[in-house]
């Protein structure tokens, strides 16, 4: 299967993960978090745990950061509950404060919660390896087609407004996921991407930002084999994405997985009934879509129209 860009008109949009991842989601989610975790009683439990045992073992947070080699933000940021923390983190933790086994045991209830955190760093693990992936975006660009400007563009649009600092940091990221496109892969990812008419049609960040993103498009579709580039025009009575954003993954194992996303949550999806559901309706949607060389003959109009 090649990658596909499906723009259908008049629609809402899926999560960059991603941007997320991720949904980066571009990362893990469409604009705010852009991946980062939203604050929960269990990133907070377990973030009180970390210090209670860094204090306890005299530690400040500079001094520990050296020791599990994260910055002392990233330790505040854990500690906090804003941040949730990777399997690294937790292991260099873990023998700096004794081996205790208390950190290993806590973060499996934190990845068992059903919001953002969990979902994404599961999906942008899985994203790392597929051979397959799928994305439906009804309401942005997907993060792994977005350019600099867009991303900044984009998360300068939803509140809550984030500072200079964290900003750069989470536009840095959603680009930084774009590697995942090389046909470098060993072995490469088939991408396919739908995504509303609408979307481009809003003129995000103004026609500048537009005119830059379009020949980033349409540049992506022309270099990369891998990726299938469709639009969905903005007439069509019978749509199959009326439900909402779909995203589906395949592991070199031939698995699927999939996640939905919606305001300030989201969901990893691993049923394979679910799963069926989805990949029914996303080829649905790809049938209803235009050709991928019609595809790039409307975005190449919308282009020359600004």
């Amino acid at each position: 299967m090649g990658g596909v860009i499906v723009l259908v008109a008049g629609g809402r949009e899926v999560a960059g993960v991603a941007e997320d991842v991720g949904g980066a989601a571009g990362g893990g989610g469409s604009g705010g978090s852009g991946g980062e975790p939203e604050s929960s009683d269990s990133l907070r439990t377990f973030g009180a745990v970390v210090q209670a045992l860094r204090e306890h073992a005299g530690y400040g947070r500079e001094e520990f950061g050296e020791l599990v080699r994260f910055s002392k933000h990233t330790v505040a940021s854990i500690e906090v509950g804003r941040r949730m923390p990777d399997e690294d983190f937790v292991e260099r933790a873990e023998s700096a404060l004794g081996n205790t086994g208390a950190l290993r045991k806590a973060v499996k209830h934190i990845a068992r919660q059903p919001g953002l955190a969990a979902w994404f760093r599961q999906w942008a693990r899985l994203e790392g390896l597929a051979i397959s992936l799928c994305t439906y975006d009804c309401r942005v660009v997907p993060g792994l087609l977005q350019t600099e400007a867009y991303a900044r563009a984009m998360s300068l649009s939803v509140p809550p407004l984030a500072g200079e600092a964290v900003l750069q940091e989470r536009v840095a990221a959603r680009i930084a996921r774009q590697d995942l496109l090389s046909t470098d892969r060993e072995p490469p990812c088939a991408f396919s991407f739908i995504l509303e008419q609408a979307v481009l049609e809003r003129h995000t960040g103004g026609e500048e930002v537009t005119r830059d993103l379009f020949d980033h498009l349409l540049d992506l579709s022309a270099r990369h084999w891998n990726i299938e580039f469709q639009l969905v025009p903005l007439r069509q009575p019978d749509h199959a994405g009326l439900d909402g954003p779909i995203a589906l993954l395949e592991t070199p194992e031939n698995r699927w997985f999939g996640y939905s996303e919606g305001q300030k949550n989201g969901r990893f999806i691993s049923d394979p009934k679910e799963i069926s559901v989805l990949q029914q309706r996303y080829a649905k949607l790809r049938s209803q879509a235009l050709t991928p060389d019609d595809s790039r003959g409307l975005l190449e109009r919308l282009r020359g129209a600004l």
